[in-house]
């Protein structure tokens, strides 16, 4: 049997133990959203569960108003496309979302941690009851080598890249050379330590890739820039 999106998922919970019902209903839905037939033992099968108990699940979800139809022993299609709550989620999923988001607080500096706080107010505020206020990284801890950088200038020059906005900046180099450059950025990226910013550099003349924690200052100009050919990012990506 071929293994549609979603299977993962399911093994998770299936090594795990049996699926409470109502997440088990969710991966019967889940199923359903293929469009393609489903019969009632390969779910049963899949879940690991008896294919009694499919059978009743797939007769509660067409009382409740989903557009099933088929039969038992035939097979169930689902006729009409639906939509679920978008923050219907399993626990692996909430340790994810979790996780990203302690790393996002602790690396992106203040005006992105303070969004990823919020994000995770607003879930928790719509998740059932019994998965509120609850620690999904307690067997984990994260010391980012980024935590103590506030990084003041990542949020000038992604909106500076946004704009297409050209910047000034105050940078001192690892070797201690102070410079003034105006810019062009065209990416900021993380490498699980630092943050850079690639761009087009005036001074140079050329590509440069400037640790955002050494720039001192960030300032924009006013002026903005058309990307160019043999200026964009991707001709940056294809020189490496």
């Amino acid at each position: 049997m071929d293994r549609e999106p979603g299977w993962a998922t399911t093994s998770f919970w299936c090594q795990w133990g049996k699926l409470r019902r109502t997440d088990r209903l969710f991966e019967i839905m889940q199923i359903f959203r293929s469009g393609n037939l489903c019969r009632g033992r390969e779910i049963a099968e899949r879940l690991e569960v008896s294919l009694r108990t499919i059978y009743r699940d797939i007769d509660t979800l067409v009382a409740s108003g989903v557009p099933i139809e088929g039969e038992r022993g035939v097979g169930y299609i689902l006729r009409e496309p639906i939509f679920l709550p978008p923050l219907t989620l399993t626990v692996a999923e909430l340790e994810a979302l979790h996780l990203g988001m302690e790393i996002v607080r602790q690396t992106a500096g203040h005006q992105m941690a303070e969004a990823a706080h919020n994000l995770l107010i607003k879930v928790d505020a719509v998740l059932p009851s019994d998965r509120q206020g609850r620690n999904h990284l307690a067997d984990l801890s994260i010391y980012a080598s980024a935590a103590d950088k506030t990084l003041p200038h990542l949020a000038g020059l992604r909106s500076a890249i946004t704009g297409r906005q050209v910047v000034e900046i105050d940078y001192m180099s690892l070797s201690d050379a102070s410079t003034r450059r105006r810019i062009r950025p065209l990416q900021c990226e993380y490498w699980g330590d630092v943050w850079t910013c690639t761009a087009w550099c005036e001074l140079r003349t050329g590509f440069r890739v400037f640790r955002v924690d050494c720039i001192s200052k960030c300032a924009m100009t006013g002026e903005t820039f058309q990307i160019e050919p043999g200026r964009s990012y991707e001709d940056y990506l294809s020189t490496l």
